[in-house]
């Protein structure tokens, strides 16, 4: 995600509008939306959806309506209308597409929506960045005045109405927080009118952004719109460790990318045999100690030799169910586990041609560039005679 006016500088920073990829050129904005209808044309005598979406600081959506049929396109910046005042947005969607948004969001009736007063002009753009390069000083002075009242929560973000009349608080908290005398401090400290607003955890990683453990940016700050709930049986469904620390994402909740692959997984198990199935066999009851799905291979142990264990096909383990389910027990797991051995030892070979890489560590060979000289051979008896 970058753009020309987004890309770094020397120092490490971003050069140009130094907005951490949240500019007003839609080349790098969170969660963008990519219009695959805009070089369509719309039938005879149909005009275009009188609605458009605009996004704010972050990934704060609304939708308004162009009541005026300005002639907007993505990237615009729009002033619209608010309870008080105005704000100053981009508009991020136009035409068809946003019926459909709308639709997903539930957003049935068109005619009560906000409208758009005016394309931004010059005025309204400085005053809205004027108010924007508030936001961290009035955050950080937040912050100390709400440690003053010792109040058990944490203001994450600020934003500024369009016009400056007006700022928005972000925070979280684990219980019911009596913010009303800190309303009054702040309004007197900033002059301006105060929403204090609470968010969760995950929609605080969503507007801070970040960098996930994949090494790529947040899918909720980037692409992802919809929180759906995680819990720990995902992770079990795809066997992986319960660990707090690798399973958690920054936002202190269980990964969202634990839900992409879960469907897969759950597809795959449906053919696959219970977790707690026990083989009866003649040597012994065996229960299950482990499940690869992709390998579709299942160890199974005695319950007398736990420690030892047997990997069996998922049509064996099947197989043998079959024969418990009629009364019928198998010699041994070793009979069936022999089968899947491989004698076939892989013998790893260097068939793209490159050096080893070990290559520099072996000490070179001095090579004698003396050449030899040519010694005169001895004469025998014949020759001296």
């Amino acid at each position: 995600m970058g753009c020309s006016s987004c890309s770094t500088g020397k120092d490490g920073q971003p050069r140009g509008c130094k907005n951490n990829g949240t500019c007003g050129t839609d080349g790098c904005n969170k969660l963008t939306v990519f219009d695959w209808l805009s070089n369509m044309a719309l039938p005879n005598g149909q005009k275009p959806f009188d609605c458009v979406e605009v996004r704010f600081k972050n990934s704060r959506k609304e939708f308004f309506k162009n009541a005026d049929d300005l002639p907007l396109s993505i990237g615009d910046v729009v002033a619209t209308q608010s309870k008080s005042g105005h704000d100053v947005g981009m508009v991020t969607l136009t035409g068809e597409l946003v019926k459909v948004q709308m639709k997903r969001k539930k957003v049935l009736d068109d005619k009560s929506l906000p409208k758009i007063y005016r394309k931004a002009t010059q005025r309204d753009v400085d005053v809205w960045q004027k108010s924007r390069n508030k936001e961290e000083e009035i955050k950080k002075r937040a912050r100390e005045i709400a440690i003053s009242l010792k109040l058990q929560m944490k203001l994450s973000d600020v934003e500024f109405q369009g016009d400056g009349s007006k700022a928005t608080f972000y925070y979280t908290a684990e219980d019911r927080v009596d913010f009303r005398q800190l309303i009054k401090d702040m309004a007197r400290a900033f002059g301006i009118r105060i929403e204090m607003r609470q968010i969760g955890y995950r929609q605080e990683a969503q507007r801070l952004g970040g960098i996930g453990s994949c090494g790529r940016e947040l899918c909720c700050s980037t692409w992802l719109t919809d929180f759906r709930s995680v819990s720990t049986a995902s992770a079990r469904y795809q066997q992986l460790a319960l660990n707090p620390q690798k399973l958690a994402g920054q936002c202190g909740k269980l990964k969202c990318c634990l839900n992409y692959e879960l469907d897969m997984y759950l597809e795959a198990l449906k053919e696959f045999p219970p977790q707690d199935s026990k083989l009866m066999t003649k040597k012994g009851l065996a229960f299950c100690q482990k499940a690869d799905i992709f390998k579709e291979t299942l160890w199974f142990s005695y319950k007398d030799d736990p420690a030892t264990w047997h990997a069996l096909k998922k049509d064996q383990v099947l197989k043998i169910l079959e024969k418990n389910k009629n009364n019928e027990k198998v010699s041994s797991l070793e009979e069936f586990a022999q089968d899947n051995i491989d004698d076939h030892n892989t013998v790893f070979e260097n068939v793209v041609g490159q050096d080893s890489l070990t290559r520099f560590d072996r000490p070179k060979k001095r090579k004698n560039k003396k050449r030899r000289k040519n010694r005169p051979t001895a004469k025998t008896s014949s020759d001296a005679k």
